[in-house]
């Protein structure tokens, strides 16, 4: 998800920048679960600006960012509340598991949905890593905590494993640290400072998921023909280091071509419209840059050529990852449904996303309400049929519901039957938290990790019910 901007007092961000938990030396359906309100005690306002073009990756067509959009789909008839019945796994997570539409299941068993389903539920280290700047910063190390306000520590990770989260993605932008001589090598500096975070989730036998997130310029990673094969370049140059850095990593570690890439700055950032000739070619260019990523990556030794591999459609949409243009990367010979389909979705819109201050948003949502789970359910039913039942995984490793004048009892409820919709359907998602929790901007935090605890233990709990 992208952020704008987050406006710290100087006071404050001496603060937390050195008083965090576990403080480091280095430089700054669904289970229902009742709630009491939480008085929000975060020690500072954030701004951050986000369009509302960045719809719920269903409806936009959401790094978290999304245009509402009605999404053809091929579900069928809508199901059960899946809050109500859901399908649990036990601790392996290997075990078969029935979807609640009847008809074929076909591949659903593959060794890549077992795997999916071994990463469970998911955490983002959201403003951290992926905070970037037009003018590159005099210390590149002020970058982690220059959106979030803290440094990331161990303990920290510690505490979200103890919580169940099994996976952590951790968002990593790359262009304020390379070199401006077409060669794009990285800082050590920072991909040193990237792998200890890594490592703080691999030590707690968790999932990682690493990317390129906000390197979508014209500078950089662009989806467009007269930017391809400076694309192209960048791409390559950033995954054959990055993947270099981590081959001998098992496949705890996940890497992920790019974020929510789209024609950014243009009418169609949000929008994919088909009947133009640019988002058509958009989609081929991305299908172009997965390819190039996938060969990238195979090719970089070690574990890597059987690497379990993340790529996402236009925007990380649904649209974009189920439209006629889009094609999944070719494999290498032997690697058997080895490419993950990435998505990110805050849907419903209007809840999920949608300003509190805006005309259409709504802060109520409830599994009783077919209203409320119609679209999560399509959103499920969709990446099922076109990927799940065929053998190929599906992550959504960005969804969440931004807090609107604590409606905790609602986001709960949410959640808890998001992550049931999805677990049921072999699919594992990812909360995004961007460390926010008050102000007018969009509010995701669930995590205080300035004081090392949860904001809202309610609503972890009732994800982690909903497993």
């Amino acid at each position: 998800m992208k952020r704008q901007g987050i406006v710290l007092g100087i006071a404050a961000a001496m603060f937390i920048g050195l008083a965090g938990c576990g403080g480091q030396d280095q430089q700054n359906a669904a289970p229902t679960v009742t709630t009491e309100g939480a008085e929000n005690v975060d020690t500072h306002e954030d701004e951050s600006v986000e369009s509302e073009q960045k719809a719920s990756v269903e409806e936009k067509d959401t790094d978290t960012e999304q245009q509402t959009e009605d999404v053809e789909t091929a579900a069928g008839q809508q199901d059960e509340d899946v809050a109500a019945d859901t399908n649990q796994e036990d601790e392996s997570a290997g075990n078969d598991i029935t979807h609640i539409e009847e008809g074929s299941n076909e591949g659903v068993n593959s060794e890549a949905n077992k795997f999916v389903r071994s990463m469970k539920i998911g955490w983002n280290l959201g403003n951290t890593f992926d905070a970037h700047s037009d003018q590159n910063k005099g210390d590149e190390m002020a970058y982690e905590s220059d959106w979030c306000g803290i440094v990331t520590t161990k303990e920290m990770v510690d505490e979200i494993k103890a919580a169940g989260f099994q996976t952590m993605r951790i968002p990593v932008s790359w262009h304020n640290h390379v070199t401006s001589d077409g060669n794009y090598t990285i800082s050590e500096a920072w991909l040193n400072r990237v792998q200890e975070v890594v490592d703080y989730a691999i030590d707690n036998d968790m999932h990682v998921i690493i990317n390129i997130h906000h390197d979508n310029s014209t500078s950089y990673m662009y989806p467009a023909t007269e930017h391809l094969e400076q694309s192209k370049a960048y791409v390559v140059a950033i995954w054959s280091q990055v993947a270099a850095r981590f081959a001998d990593y098992d496949e705890h570690l996940i890497m992920e071509a790019l974020n929510e890439p789209r024609l950014v700055g243009t009418s169609d950032e949000w929008w994919l419209d088909l009947n133009k000739q640019q988002c058509v070619e958009a989609v081929q260019c991305i299908n172009e840059l997965n390819q190039v990523f996938v060969d990238t990556v195979r090719a970089s030794g070690g574990n890597n050529g059987e690497r379990y591999l993340l790529v996402p459609g236009y925007a990380a949409s649904l649209q974009g990852a189920t439209n006629q243009y889009f094609e999944l990367p070719q494999d290498i010979a032997g690697n058997e449904n080895k490419i993950l389909v990435e998505v990110h979705a805050y849907t419903p819109y209007d809840f999920a996303l949608r300003a509190p201050g805006e005309g259409k948003s709504i802060d109520q949502w409830s599994a009783d309400d077919k209203a409320s789970t119609a679209e999560i359910d399509e959103l499920m039913d969709t990446l099922y049929k076109k990927y799940v039942q065929n053998g190929i995984g599906v992550v959504i490793d960005e969804f969440g519901a931004r807090d609107k004048h604590g409606n905790i009892q609602a986001r709960t409820d949410f959640a808890a039957y998001y992550v049931a919709a999805a677990r049921q359907r072999g699919i594992t998602c990812c909360w995004w938290d961007n460390n926010e929790f008050t102000g007018d901007g969009e509010n995701f935090g669930i995590f205080r990790r300035q004081v090392c605890s949860f904001m809202y233990p309610e609503l972890v709990e009732g994800m982690m019910k909903a497993l």
